[in-house]
């Protein structure tokens, strides 16, 4: 690790603030990617901006919407009753994300931001809808995640929190790596009044994607067997030495299946 000088930010605007004056930052999170990338020499920020003191944690309903604050961790957002009242299936997700150390420390946030393309968040964020607040402006989801570890937030935008619209139903199932926990393929389904979005991480080359021939197949018909002879093209997803794209492709429509499956209940 090379060294760096760390920053506490007291409030979202001294965040702002600090990425505005300091030397190379980096926004500091949970820390699960962004150290082990330090440590490796992969990444040699020269100054470290520390969120955990700016007030961005915390969980509310308001009104459809379930509003989660950037700093919010993963354990908390799995515990919490507001969310496993309204959305479980969000519930769900982040209660198998990495082991307890991870849950514990790891943020929405800064998950989000980051845009692993094995990361659970993102499916969640692009089948329900969710809109991602940062210091600026808000941004959809459909155009907040822009490729592999790439978003549209500026370098000097914070995210601050993320509003979720309550779906009818909604589910979410992966195929975990079996060390790490994250997602060879995951699939987030979400279905309000007649309409349905389905998408999938783990598998994109481009990171998360919706598939819309299955939103189409279920607009019709909310079963998992409506996905029966729907098919993914195995040239638009990643292989690599845990899967290959062909059976990437194959899991992607197992996996949808039980989401859906999930969803029902």
């Amino acid at each position: 690790m090379y060294p760096f000088k760390y920053q506490k930010a007291a409030t979202v605007r001294g965040a702002v603030s600090l990425l505005g004056k300091a030397e190379d930052p980096k926004l500091l999170a949970g820390g699960h990617t962004l150290i082990p990338t330090m440590k490796q020499r992969l990444a040699s920020p020269k100054t470290l901006i520390d969120l955990s003191g700016a007030g961005l944690s915390g969980i509310e309903q308001k009104g459809r919407s379930i509003v989660i604050g950037a700093m919010t961790t993963h354990a908390e957002v799995a515990n919490s009753p507001i969310v496993q009242q309204a959305i479980p299936a969000l519930a769900r997700l982040a209660a198998h994300i990495g082991d307890p150390h991870v849950r514990h420390r790891g943020t929405i946030g800064g998950s989000v931001a980051n845009n692993d393309p094995a990361a659970d968040y993102p499916a969640a964020l692009m089948a329900l809808g969710a809109t991602v607040h940062t210091s600026k402006r808000k941004i959809p989801a459909e155009e907040f995640f822009a490729g592999m570890f790439s978003t549209a937030l500026d370098e000097d935008e914070v995210v601050t929190k993320i509003a979720f619209p309550v779906p009818g139903k909604a589910g979410y199932v992966k195929f975990p790596n079996p060390a790490s926990r994250y997602a060879i393929v995951g699939v987030f389904v979400a279905k309000k009044g007649g309409s349905v979005r389905v998408a999938v991480t783990g598998a994109g080359s481009n990171g998360v994607f919706r598939h819309t021939a299955m939103e189409e197949a279920l607009a019709r018909r909310f079963n998992p067997k409506s996905l029966e002879g729907v098919t993914t093209p195995a040239e638009d997803l990643n292989g690599d030495i845990h899967a290959s794209a062909e059976y990437r492709a194959h899991l992607v429509g197992v996996i949808a299946k039980r989401a859906v499956a999930a969803a029902l209940g």
